[in-house]
């Protein structure tokens, strides 16, 4: 059950309204998750989403890669909804069921690429130490250069806000949606 009223709802003012309009009509062409939250500010809802969107469709790293990282980063933050999301575009962007399967138990998925391996090993570095090793550094650089790395850094460091947007809000997974993992428990956290 969410903590506070999640949007659309009928009562939006037109600024909620334009900011629904932009993200209906963008390359997401849908609003779940975290933004549902957001809309309370349209105009954080208006930054967030058009910052989400240049990560999500407008960066260097393919799909793939892009996915890699969202899926560490929703599987350190213990974000059961940010899993099912992007497991189902992970899928889309060709990552194999073991290789996902691997991600869920927070354990290197075996035979990975190069590419797979480099953004693998930044994205549960920068999760667990909130920084990465000076190897893991030039590795990643070496393979995306200047700009790669910096979206990489912006790809975790954005999914991590959603990650615990959804969670704080406890925005729901759709109904019949089992969480793939448990979300952290009240007692937990005290």
């Amino acid at each position: 059950m969410p903590r506070l009223p999640l949007f659309p709802t009928a009562s939006m003012d037109p600024a909620q309204q334009a900011v629904l309009d932009k993200i209906l009509s963008g390359p997401r062409g849908k609003i779940q998750g975290p933004l549902r939250a957001a809309l309370h500010n349209p105009e954080l809802a208006d930054k967030w989403q058009a910052l989400g969107a240049l990560l999500r469709y407008g960066t260097s790293l393919p799909p793939r890669l892009s996915e890699i990282a969202i899926l560490v980063t929703g599987r350190a933050c213990r974000s059961p909804f940010e899993w099912y999301a992007h497991r189902i575009e992970g899928e889309k962007a060709g990552l194999e069921p073991a290789f996902l399967a691997a991600l869920l138990a927070q354990t290197e998925p075996a035979g990975m690429s190069e590419d797979d391996a480099a953004v693998w090993r930044y994205s549960v570095e920068l999760n667990a130490h909130k920084s990465v090793s000076d190897a893991t550094y030039r590795a990643a650089l070496a393979r995306f250069g200047e700009k790669g790395v910096v979206e990489l850094t912006a790809l975790v460091g954005y999914y991590t806000m959603v990650a615990m947007t959804l969670n704080c809000h406890e925005i729901p997974l759709p109904e019949g949606v089992a969480p793939a993992f448990a979300l952290p428990q009240q007692e937990e956290l005290k």
